[in-house]
């Protein structure tokens, strides 16, 4: 079984599981019996690690309203590297 997105224009999102390769083009809304058009989603968006959420959110919106960058940004300060590796034999 597969999960399978539609959008109803005046309900919304809804889920359907229906076995693989099953799904049409159109559903009918399970709520006002509308035809619903099928939405293709990515699987798992909601199980992904919060970090990844965030890129995701943050990419999104930046198709509608991007960044603007008025100045370079200051470079990064290097660490210094761990003291244990400042020991290992150099090429």
């Amino acid at each position: 079984m597969a999960t399978y997105e539609y959008r109803c224009r005046d309900c919304g999102r809804f889920e359907v599981r229906l076995p693989i390769g099953t799904a049409s083009a159109v559903f009918d809304c399970p709520e006002c019996r509308s035809p619903a058009s099928r939405v293709f989603s990515s699987p798992y968006l909601s199980q992904v690690s919060p970090t990844t959420a965030r890129a995701r959110s943050r990419e999104e919106q930046s198709r509608e309203a991007p960044e603007v960058v008025t100045s370079v940004p200051a470079p990064r300060r290097r660490q210094p590297p761990h003291p244990a590796l400042q020991r290992l034999p150099r090429p």
